[in-house]
């Protein structure tokens, strides 16, 4: 076979394969890394399950209809996105070198495109003023983390963020609030859109139809919720009325922001030139695939829409289907301690006082520390806890032998607990 006809086959093989693996990184076709042999050379390194590498870390991959090019030109990827309407810069919220890249890549734009704005998730509506004090140069670094209730809101640790805050303050470029505040998400999830009233809508319109691909992702998390919460997915289905209602939380927040976006650049045009351009900061599952803001984006009649995002060096070629994003930015991973992380041992879901537990796994440091199923965790280490990606990085980043206080509240009751993590000798 050609190798142009061996191209050809697998990338009609990769299509057949993409909806079903888009969410579960163990899925390997098999008629696909026979296709992607007659492309790479027999050097390809491997990931750990046996899937080919196409990713160089430090580099810029295109992704498209040809399959992933390593290599790009950071300058011919980087001039591409400046001439965009939009450019969303997808993260992992946790992870530190997600947040460098965004960095250095809000560098290289604001370089070709100095009139740029920049909207961040991590914030809702009502703080606006607050953002425009700090880039006004207003506010300290702590009153503006204090004002923006940034423990409350987002919890994440601000370190992870505070060199882009800073590189818009002292840039002067605007910052956005794009997101709305949990509670209204949590009762569209409880109500559905339908539910919530006009006036408690936040000024959020109605969002767009979701795709049938996005649906698809949608369904796959609503299943990984079920088992947390049940330990069993049987009986989830799509014609579940909690399934609805989780979609309508999804593009509630999907549609905020993009109306954000849309709204700001709009108030920012000038007769006399060009709009500017705006970069969304957001979680990764906002941007890939176009699916969530940059579909809404759409409908609201911005139609350029850059998509960016980074990815570990070791992603398998299988993981990088056509449409994923514009360009991906490979990012190698550090080489981790020979003693592995800390695990409580429970599963989290998010609740309007804090992380509630779903589930504990018998014989784990929860349950030797006395947590228990329904547990709402409100405080960890003397901080409101909001999150549960928030209590999940904490825990990993507890050095072995130290404690962790922790509050919460179980019927009606408060406790407080020590979480005692073993020393690791």
């Amino acid at each position: 076979m050609t190798g142009t006809r061996c191209r050809k086959q697998a990338l009609r093989t990769h299509c057949l394969f993409a909806k079903a693996c888009l969410m579960r990184h163990s899925c390997i076709a098999p008629s696909i890394l026979l296709a992607l042999a007659c492309l790479l050379p027999s050097a390809t390194p491997l990931a750990a399950d046996g899937r080919a590498i196409c990713l160089e870390a430090g580099r810029w991959t295109v992704v498209d209809s040809d399959g992933p090019r390593t290599g790009a030109e950071p300058s011919a990827v980087l001039d591409a996105m400046a001439g965009r309407d939009v450019v969303l810069l997808g993260e992992q919220h946790d992870d530190a070198d997600h947040h460098r890249w965004q960095l250095q890549t809000l560098a290289a734009l604001h370089a070709r495109r100095p009139d740029l704005q920049i909207g961040f998730e991590m914030f809702p509506r009502r703080v606006q003023p607050v953002l425009d004090r700090w880039v006004a140069g207003e506010l300290s670094e702590s009153q503006f983390l204090e004002q923006v209730e940034w423990i409350e809101v987002w919890s994440m640790p601000a370190e992870l963020y505070l060199p882009l805050f800073h590189f818009a303050r002292l840039n002067k470029v605007p910052m956005l609030a794009l997101n709305i505040d949990q509670s209204l998400i949590r009762k569209v999830a409880r109500t559905g859109w339908s539910g919530v009233p006009d006036a408690e809508r936040g000024g959020v319109g109605s969002a767009a139809a979701p795709s049938a691909a996005y649906v698809d992702i949608l369904f796959d998390v609503h299943l990984q919720h079920a088992r947390m919460r049940a330990g069993d997915d049987k009986k989830a289905s799509r014609e579940d009325e909690a399934f609805r209602n989780f979609i309508d939380s999804q593009l509630v927040w999907d549609r905020a922001m993009a109306e954000a976006l849309a709204a700001a650049r709009s108030a920012a045009t000038r007769i006399d030139g060009p709009p500017p351009l705006m970069v969304g900061i957001m979680g990764s599952g906002h941007v890939r695939f176009g699916h969530g803001v940059a579909h809404q984006l759409k409908d609201l009649g911005v139609a350029e829409v850059g998509l960016l995002l980074p990815m570990s060096a070791a992603t398998p070629c299988t993981e990088l289907v056509a449409g994923l994003a514009d360009a991906v930015f490979a990012i190698q991973e550090i080489a981790r301690s020979p003693v592995p992380p800390p695990r409580l041992g429970v599963s989290l879901e998010e609740h309007q006082k804090g992380v509630r537990i779903a589930q504990v796994s018998e014989g784990s440091l929860a349950a030797r520390t006395g947590l228990r199923a329904g547990d709402v965790i409100v405080e960890a280490a003397g901080a409101p806890l909001k999150r549960s990606a928030a209590l999940a990085s904490l825990v990993r980043a507890q050095p072995p032998g130290t404690w962790l206080p922790i509050k919460l509240i179980r019927a009606d009751e408060t406790l407080e607990l020590i979480v005692r993590f073993p020393s690791g000798s």
